[in-house]
C-alpha cells in the first residue's frame, strides 16, 4: 500500500514538474467592436467597444489558461417607455439609449487545433462602472464566456466572441406598463454581448 502511494505521489510531482516546465507566459492586449443589448425587452443593438490585457499561460501546446481584464460598454439602444405626463395625463413615449460600463474579470480556457483555430471559453464577473439606468436590480454581473479565435505565427489573432449575463440588471417594470403590453417585456433582463475584434500577443524570454 505504502509504495503504491509512493508511486502515485511520484507520478504526480514529475507530471506536475513536466507541466512546469513547459508552461510559458505571454502577455497581450485585446480590443475590438462590442454589440450588446438586454434579453426580453424590445431594443436595439447598442454598438460599441472594448478593449483590455491578458496573461496567457500555455500550459501544454494545445491548452493554455488566459486571465483577463477588459473594460467592455455594454447596453441596449432604442428602449421604448411609455407613461402618462402627470402635467397633462396624457401618454407619451420616449426611446432611451440604455448604457452599462463594466470593468470585466475574466479567466478563459483557451485549446488550440491546427496552425493557429482556437476554441475560448471562461467564466466573469462584471463590475460596473457607470450607468444611466432610472432603476437596476444587480449592481454588478456574472457572466459565461465563449467564442473562437484564429491565431497567426506573428502573434495577431482575429476573435469573435459570445458572452452572456446570468443577472437580472434591469427593473422591467419601469419600462414596461399596460399600454405597452404589446412589446416584448419579461423580468429576466440579462445582458447579451457579442465581440468582434482582434488581440496581440507579446513574446518573453
Amino acid at each position: 500500500m505504502f509504495k503504491n502511494k509512493l508511486a502515485i505521489a511520484a507520478l504526480i510531482f514529475f507530471a506536475f514538474a513536466k507541466i512546469q516546465a513547459q508552461a510559458s507566459f505571454k502577455p497581450g492586449l485585446r480590443g475590438g467592436l462590442s454589440l450588446s443589448t438586454i434579453s426580453e425587452m424590445h431594443a436595439d443593438y447598442r454598438p460599441d467597444f472594448y478593449i483590455g490585457g491578458f496573461g496567457e499561460i500555455n500550459i501544454t501546446k494545445r491548452y493554455a489558461l488566459q486571465p483577463e481584464i477588459n473594460y467592455n460598454r455594454q447596453g441596449s439602444n432604442n428602449v421604448d417607455r411609455n407613461y402618462t405626463d402627470p402635467d397633462n395625463g396624457t401618454e407619451k413615449v420616449i426611446s432611451q439609449d440604455l448604457k452599462l460600463d463594466y470593468l470585466s474579470l475574466s479567466i478563459m480556457n483557451k485549446f488550440t487545433f491546427g496552425p493557429g483555430f482556437q476554441v475560448q471559453f471562461g467564466p466573469a464577473l462584471d463590475i460596473l462602472l457607470n450607468d444611466n439606468l432610472a432603476f437596476r436590480k444587480e449592481q454588478n454581473d456574472l457572466a459565461f464566456v465563449t467564442g473562437i479565435a484564429y491565431r497567426m505565427p506573428s502573434g495577431l489573432a482575429l476573435e469573435f466572441r459570445f458572452k452572456k449575463g446570468f443577472l437580472d440588471v434591469l427593473d422591467s417594470d419601469y419600462y414596461h406598463n399596460n399600454s405597452n403590453s404589446h412589446y416584448l417585456f419579461g423580468d429576466y433582463n440579462t445582458n447579451i454581448n457579442f465581440q468582434i475584434g482582434i488581440s496581440y500577443s507579446f513574446e518573453t524570454k
